[in-house]
């Protein structure tokens, strides 16, 4: 067994998202600035077969809602941190958190750290009590309104001073060195508005039917881009029928290239009920392109009011038209706004910087 002390990761999801994304970016920059690192995932999930690419040293162990009460599961995960003189914890999910805190106390690491990346209140249930007042040193949270969430529902749930806030980064080299293909043709002088993303509750597409009816009445010139599948896509274009809507919204399915979309586009709409850090916001600002957003959970971290796009009241469908036609009728502040956004990833969200922050913060 090495002396040198070991970070650990701990991410169990077997598909790819957000969190998979964080883990797998920081554990591959750790490893290549010669911090030793292990990163314990679910056996052949897309984190797993990334991470032997890149020589990430793994361990593999399936993990349920449940599993941090079988005993034999705990001490395989308490194996995994004596083999690689694991000091530190870093956990994904709820499950992760359960079942790989449990094993770190019972190992005596000296920190347990919950990484939270959704805006989601956490519920004050007996379990979830018992860990983040027994078990958990840290919480790392990429966002302040990821922060307000852990306490929202028990005001003492976890010391306040123990929360560290670090948003996600985005490689900037990386994604300018992307090659793109325009996606639609602009017709005549509309105004090209697009979404990207799952279409899921969360996402709340929905919202920018009602605002392509409000638009429309309007007779603002203008197109919405959706980009993005999931369960609720064919509500989404039946409804688009219904409200005779087929010639202002256009459907482009699963974006493979986001660089391609942001750059089909003039302004980019948001309209999620909630993110944890709203990475999308970022690509498009990187694309140079403004934003209309709510004003709820991290939206205003990248989003700076009549700077680089517009804050609204949530799911107010005539303020948002406003903004919208404000653009329409502003065309020329457009590049401008969008000038705006791409410096302020530059110089807050580049991935250079934030990784080098969480490795300050891990090694302290």
């Amino acid at each position: 067994m090495s002396e040198t002390k070991t970070i650990c990761f701990f991410n169990s999801t077997k598909t790819w998202g957000g969190g998979e994304k964080w883990h797998f970016e920081m554990a591959a920059f750790l490893h290549s600035q010669g911090v030793k690192v292990l990163v314990i995932v679910s056996p052949n999930s897309e984190l797993s077969k990334k991470l032997k690419e890149k020589g990430v040293p793994t361990e593999e162990i399936k993990v349920s809602n449940f599993s941090y009460v079988n005993f034999s599961k705990v001490n395989k995960v308490v194996q995994f941190y004596k083999k690689h003189n694991v000091t530190t914890v870093v956990m994904n999910s709820s499950e992760d958190m359960k079942i790989g805190g449990m094993a770190a106390k019972k190992a005596g690491l000296q920190r347990i750290i919950y990484r939270r990346g959704s805006a989601i209140p956490i519920k004050n249930s007996f379990v979830n009590r018992y860990f983040f007042q027994n078990v958990l040193t840290e919480v790392l949270a990429n966002s302040e309104a990821t922060k307000k969430t852990i306490n929202a529902k028990n005001p003492v749930l976890f010391p306040e001073n123990n929360i560290t806030v670090i948003p996600n980064g985005i490689d900037v080299d990386k994604f300018d060195n992307l090659p793109f293909e325009c996606l639609y043709k602009k017709e005549g002088n509309e105004l090209v508005l697009g979404n990207l993303g799952r279409m899921v509750f969360q996402k709340n597409q929905k919202f920018l039917i009602e605002v392509a009816v409000e638009l429309k009445k309007r007779n603002i010139d203008f197109k919405i881009l959706i980009g993005g599948s999931g369960k609720l896509e064919k509500e989404l274009k039946d409804r688009v029928v219904q409200e005779n809507l087929d010639k202002e919204i256009k459907f482009l399915g699963f974006i493979e290239n986001p660089k391609s979309f942001m750059n089909s586009i003039d302004v980019f709409l948001l309209p999620s009920r909630w993110e944890g850090f709203g990475y999308v916001l970022a690509e498009a600002m990187l694309c140079e392109k403004p934003c209309v957003a709510f004003e709820i959970s991290s939206n205003s971290q990248i989003v700076e009011n009549e700077t680089n796009g517009f804050l609204v009241p949530f799911e107010n469908v005539n303020a948002f038209c406003n903004k919208i036609e404000w653009f329409s009728d502003h065309k020329n502040k457009i590049e401008e706004m969008g000038k705006n956004g791409r410096k302020k990833i530059e110089n807050e969200f580049n991935s250079a910087l934030i990784q080098n922050k969480v490795k300050t913060f891990l090694e302290s």
